[in-house]
């Protein structure tokens, strides 16, 4: 990888780490210029639609790159070990960080005005991770609707709970939701269908 492409993912890398810790609308360019240790006209180089474009493409980065994750979890673990594995991967980033960084996806989600792109992204990231869960529950012998379902919860609850440990600054939210999830997971596939 070259130079260009070094600076580039570096940029990308720093703009999903600040979009964790402080939102979209929070952070402005010159932050990620900062933290990254690029040169000040580098990010118009690199991303001539400025902050919107490095936002979507940051959101899109991180929602392939987690959703790859949610996919060979599933594959090597089956659906609801992957779920504890998810539930488990966010709270130690968020103990890592002193629970100041939540999910990037979450992040642009959130966000409106320069930042739609960022948020579609994000919608399609989430989706991609719900169909990634509900194809592994269908194929333990949930019924398609079923599986898609119970996907958008468990998606819902880890997203949801991820907020409330960040606000409430303790993991006891994900921690009761990654029970929960466990024991939903268990009786679902258990279900005669």
């Amino acid at each position: 990888m070259g130079r260009t492409s070094d600076g580039r993912e570096k940029m990308l890398t720093t703009a999903s780490e600040l979009f964790r810790e402080r939102g979209i609308a929070g952070t402005a360019l010159m932050d990620i210029i900062d933290r990254s240790g690029a040169a000040r006209g580098s990010i118009y180089h690199f991303f001539p639609g400025g902050k919107a474009q490095l936002a979507r493409e940051a959101t899109e980065r991180s929602g392939r790159e987690l959703g790859a994750m949610i996919a060979n979890l599933v594959t090597s673990n089956g659906p609801v070990p992957a779920l504890g594995i998810l539930v488990d991967f966010f709270r130690q980033q968020l103990l890592d960080t002193g629970f100041e960084a939540g999910c990037p996806i979450a992040a642009a989600a959130m966000e409106s005005g320069e930042s739609v792109e960022a948020r579609r992204a994000a919608g399609e990231s989430y989706a991609a991770w719900e169909a990634a869960l509900a194809n592994a529950l269908w194929q333990h012998g949930v019924p398609q609707q079923r599986a898609a379902s119970a996907a958008t919860l468990a998606i819902s609850a880890i997203e949801g709970a991820l907020i409330l440990a960040r606000a409430q600054r303790d993991s006891s939210a994900l921690d009761r939701v990654r029970a929960e999830l466990q024991r939903f997971g268990e009786q679902l596939l258990r279900e005669p269908y």
